[in-house]
C-alpha cells in the first residue's frame, strides 16, 4: 500500500509512490486547525462540501485549515489537481485492491496522517484543534489524533440516521458504526458543530458544547439565474440521490393529479437517478409515470457543475421529506445551493428550514407532504409571472450570502473550535 499525496499548488502524478515530504509550510506560525476527511474531497458529494466549507470558516483570520482527505479506495482517483481557495489540502491515496487492505488502510488511518503531517513539518503544537466527521470518530482515530498532537478533538455532526432508513434495521453495518460514533461523541466529546437544532439537543442532553451550523455554499461559485420566460412552461427540478429520505413518488404523484394542460406546461428534470434505477433507489412507483402528460427527465448521475448548471436554468428546485427523524436531524444541503444559485425552493418545512424559507418569498412551502400538497403548490408556481419569479429569486440569493455563505460564519465557527463561546 502506498500514499500519495496532492499539495496544494504542487500536483503531484497519480504514479507517485509516496507522499510529498518536502518541506511545507504547514507548521509555520501560530496553531490552526486540522480537519481529517476520508471523502471525494473537496466537491464529491454533500458531505465534502459541508467538511470544505466548515474547513474554510473554522480557520481564524489570515490562517487556513490544513486539510489531510484519505481518498475512498473504491473511488476512482481524479487527475492531480492544484490549490484549492481558503484551505491547505493534502490528499492521501491507498491502493486497496481487496477488502482486507481497505480495512487494514482504515485501521491504519491516524498513523498515516500522523506521518504524512510530520513530513510537511507539522509538530505538535501546530495543530490548534482537531476537526474530525462524526463518522469516522472511532476510538483509534481519537486516541492516536489527540494523544499524538495534543489538541482537542471537535466532531462535525451532520445527520443522525433512523433504523427504518436501511432494509435491515440494526443488522446494517452502516446503521451500527454510525450509532458507535455517536455513543463514543457522548463519551469522548466535549465540543460538536451539528448541522440541525434537533440534532444539537441531543448532543448538549449528552453534555457536549454544540454550535448549531447548517450547510454551508461559496455564493461566489453560483451563476446568476437564467431560466427561460415562465410563459415557456414551468422548469422544476429534483436533484440529488432520494434514498429513503426524499419523496420522491409523492412529487409525481403530485404532478399527475394536475389538470392535462397545466401537466403539458410543466418540465421535471430529475437528476441523481435514472429511470431504470427509479425503483430500486427510491420510494418511486415508476407506474405512476405512465400517465403523465408533463415533461419529465431522468438524468442519472452528474458532475457537480452540471447541477449548477440545471439550478441556474430552473424556476424552483423541490424537496418533500417525511417529518421527524432523520429528517429533523439532518439538514437537507440542496436548499442552501438552490438558494444561492437564485432558484427558489418548493418544499415542506422540515428540520429548521421554516427559519430560513418563508412561503412567497425564498420559495412556496407545502402545506404538508402529500401528493395533494405538492399539486396545490405547482399550481401556484404556474400562476407566477416573470416579475413575482424574479423578486422571489432576488430574495433567494440574498437568503444564501446572509445565512449560509461560509463568509458570513467564519466569526462564529474559528471562536467555538477554538474553545470560545460563539452563540451569540
Amino acid at each position: 500500500m502506498h500514499d500519495q499525496t496532492i499539495a496544494p499548488g504542487r500536483p503531484v502524478p497519480v504514479s507517485a509512490p509516496e507522499a510529498d515530504t518536502g518541506a511545507g509550510t504547514a507548521g509555520a506560525g501560530r496553531p490552526r486547525p486540522l480537519l481529517i476527511g476520508a471523502y471525494a474531497f473537496p466537491h464529491g458529494d454533500a458531505t465534502s462540501n459541508r467538511l470544505l466549507q466548515l474547513a474554510r470558516c473554522a480557520a481564524p483570520a489570515g490562517a487556513r485549515t490544513l486539510v489531510v482527505n484519505d481518498w475512498p479506495c473504491e473511488l476512482p482517483f481524479p487527475a492531480a489537481s492544484g490549490e484549492v481557495a481558503g484551505i491547505e489540502l493534502i490528499t492521501l491515496r491507498v491502493r486497496g485492491r481487496n477488502h482486507l487492505s481497505r480495512m487494514s488502510a482504515r485501521l491504519a488511518r491516524p498513523v498515516r496522517v500522523l506521518r504524512v503531517l510530520r513530513a510537511r513539518q507539522v509538530r505538535r503544537g501546530d495543530v490548534s484543534v482537531v476537526l474530525l466527521p462524526m463518522a469516522m470518530l472511532t476510538l483509534g482515530n481519537w486516541a492516536v489524533l489527540r494523544l499524538a498532537l495534543g489538541a482537542p478533538v471537535v466532531v462535525d455532526a451532520s445527520e443522525r440516521h433512523d433504523r427504518r432508513q436501511f432494509q435491515r434495521g440494526w443488522r446494517d453495518p452502516y446503521f451500527v458504526r454510525h450509532r458507535w460514533s455517536t455513543f463514543l461523541a457522548t463519551r469522548l466529546i466535549h465540543r460538536a458543530t451539528v448541522v440541525s437544532t434537533t440534532l444539537g439537543g441531543y448532543l448538549r442532553r449528552h453534555g457536549l458544547q454544540v454550535l448549531v451550523v447548517p450547510p454551508q455554499v461559496d455564493c461566489a461559485e453560483f451563476a446568476p439565474p437564467r431560466p427561460p420566460s415562465l410563459a415557456a412552461g414551468l422548469r422544476l427540478l429534483y436533484a440529488g440521490t432520494p434514498g429513503r429520505k426524499d419523496m420522491l413518488h409523492v412529487i409525481l404523484c403530485g404532478i399527475s393529479r394536475l389538470t392535462p394542460e397545466q401537466q403539458r406546461r410543466v418540465h421535471l428534470t430529475i437528476a441523481g437517478i435514472t429511470r431504470s434505477d427509479a425503483a430500486r433507489l427510491s420510494d418511486l412507483n415508476p407506474a405512476v409515470l405512465d400517465g403523465l402528460s408533463a415533461e419529465v427527465t431522468f438524468l442519472g448521475r452528474v458532475p457537480r457543475q452540471s447541477v449548477l448548471d440545471l439550478l441556474a436554468g430552473s424556476h424552483f428546485s423541490m424537496l418533500v421529506r417525511p417529518t421527524g427523524g432523520y429528517a429533523a436531524n439532518g439538514f437537507p444541503s440542496k436548499v442552501p445551493e438552490s438558494l444561492a444559485a437564485g432558484c427558489p425552493v418548493l418544499l415542506n418545512h422540515t428540520s429548521d428550514l421554516a427559519d430560513y424559507i418563508q412561503d412567497g418569498v425564498e420559495g412556496l412551502v407545502l402545506a404538508g407532504n402529500g401528493p395533494d400538497d405538492v399539486r396545490r403548490a405547482v399550481e401556484r408556481a404556474l400562476g407566477l409571472d416573470d416579475a413575482d419569479w424574479a423578486t422571489m429569486s432576488r430574495a433567494a440569493r440574498s437568503r444564501a450570502r446572509r445565512s449560509f455563505d461560509h463568509r458570513a460564519w467564519r466569526d462564529r465557527v474559528s471562536t467555538f473550535v477554538a474553545g470560545g463561546d460563539a452563540r451569540h
